[in-house]
């Protein structure tokens, strides 16, 4: 179902990856994979300086991750009607908390 979604854009995450700072690349690929792990329909949209993430066709987005210098940005949504959460994450900061917010947001977004 992945290579069937189109926003329209050429980039693919091998050219995205080349403005993450090198130190900053395991935790933003052990995100990335996590998210994609979630299930079949989650939709992956690379964008301009960040790389959001969204449930099936209708892309209900539930997270949203953004690189910087030494850690990520990432904003989970849970409902469309309330104002994302934005956790900061540096390098060698432990995610599991993060990995399980990012789960419920999954689960909970329609």
């Amino acid at each position: 179902m992945k290579e069937l979604i189109s926003f329209g854009n050429k980039r693919n995450y091998d050219d995205f990856k080349k403005q993450i700072p090198s130190i900053v690349q395991p935790l933003f690929d052990s995100i990335r994979e996590y998210c994609l792990s979630l299930g079949e329909n989650v939709v992956e949209d690379i964008r301009m300086h960040r790389v959001v993430f969204g449930k099936s066709i209708i892309f209900r987005w539930f997270v949203d991750v953004e690189p910087e210098i030494d850690g990520i940005i990432i904003k989970v949504q849970k409902n469309r009607r309330e104002h994302p959460q934005t956790f900061p994450i540096k390098v060698g900061q432990e995610i599991t908390e993060f990995k399980d917010i990012i789960q419920d947001a999954f689960q909970i977004i329609n």
